[in-house]
């Protein structure tokens, strides 16, 4: 620390500490007062530490979620996707459902980038079932994605809240 009456400054042009007890300051400068390095390492410590610990519950969440998720696609998405697709195939909608690792998809046979897709999001802060659906109209291609149940975990969703969604997805489709 510069003892009492001293200024330090720091001028931006020359990037360089000034110091004297009355200097001519250029426009641009500032006014900084040194930190004991012992503070600024705790600090940095600390916010270390913070940062791991919400790593490792942000890990453990999405483990949690996956597990959650890998019950959800097998017991509730899976089977109510194939219900859809038998009763559209019925109604001479003909859509074909794919199970990729992780997934399920409900795919029309007249388009290849006609689509709808749950699966699970671990990419934000709180893992969630998300839906990626694709619709073309002439030329252009329409993406939405949204989450199959806002603000729920896998094991939240029900049977009834998927078949809710399919209706509504399905309605581009559904309107021809």
């Amino acid at each position: 620390m510069p003892p009492a009456g001293r200024r330090i400054n720091f001028d931006v042009g020359t990037r360089r500490l000034v110091r004297s007890r009355r200097c001519r300051l250029p426009a641009a400068t500032y006014n900084y007062r040194l930190m004991e390095i012992s503070h600024v390492r705790n600090q940095l410590k600390h916010a270390m530490e913070r940062a791991r610990d919400r790593a490792q519950q942000r890990r453990q969440r999405t483990s949690e979620a996956e597990r959650a998720y890998a019950t959800f696609l097998q017991d509730v998405a899976t089977p109510i996707t194939r219900q859809v697709a038998n009763a559209l195939k019925a109604e001479g909608y003909s859509f074909t459902v794919f199970t990729p690792g992780g997934s399920v998809r409900l795919a029309s046979d007249r388009g290849r980038d006609d689509y709808v897709e749950i699966a699970l999001d671990t990419s934000s802060t709180r893992p969630q079932v998300m839906a990626r659906i694709s619709h073309t109209r002439g030329s252009r291609t329409i993406a939405d994605e949204r989450p199959l149940k806002k603000d729920a975990s896998p094991d939240q969703i029900t049977e009834g809240d998927v078949l809710d969604f399919w209706i509504d997805a399905l309605e581009p489709w559904l309107e021809r």
